[in-house]
């Protein structure tokens, strides 16, 4: 199997860019005194900016290589773990965050099911992916399925019913370009 993001770890933050900061704040609700996962997190490209604003930051990744590079922007609990089966008690998070990683989980609905799991009642989850309605969105799926990254994508509505399913309150926001916003409440 290729390992695409063992590849991309050391030049993969100036690909993607630079994250917006106060987005995610808003959209996470921080500051928050309570722990924080960033599931899928690789390098650390998103969370790694929130670091101040939390009071404890779990990355968890299948790629060494791209949790190394999360280690290096001060993320101290880097966690090598398939998202469908978390480590972690129950109710053990304030807030989780997943950046453009729900597609390439291996199960959607399992992944889903687990961070509901871990996330407290009263807790916030956030899934940010490209919003498939679009057609460049399309083009990038497509790519992905060429580059043998074995992706699945899904519609953000598709998202917000596998979250509801589980009783959360869901919401979904869209940033008009390329990306969409699934927000949950529990």
């Amino acid at each position: 199997m290729l390992d695409h993001f063992g590849f991309l770890a050391p030049f993969y933050d100036r690909v993607i860019g630079p994250p917006d900061a106060s987005r995610w704040r808003e959209l996470l609700g921080l500051p928050v005194p309570g722990r924080v996962l960033d599931a899928g997190g690789g390098t650390g490209r998103v969370s790694a900016q929130l670091l101040p604003l939390v009071g404890d930051l779990v990355i968890s990744d299948l790629s060494a290589k791209m949790l190394r590079q999360a280690q290096q922007k001060g993320v101290r609990q880097p966690v090598a773990a398939h998202v469908e089966k978390l480590p972690f008690a129950d109710n053990s998070f304030d807030r989780v965050l997943v950046v453009d990683a729900l597609h390439h989980f291996c199960d959607q609905r399992e992944a889903i099911a687990d961070l509901v799991r871990v996330l407290r009642p009263g807790g916030r989850m956030v899934i940010e992916e490209p919003d498939l309605n679009r057609l460049s969105v399309k083009f990038v799926a497509i790519a992905e399925k060429v580059a043998l990254m074995r992706s699945h994508f899904y519609y953000p509505a598709q998202i917000q019913a596998m979250i509801a399913a589980h009783g959360l309150s869901v919401r979904i926001e869209h940033d008009g370009h390329f990306a969409a916003w699934v927000i949950a409440d529990k």
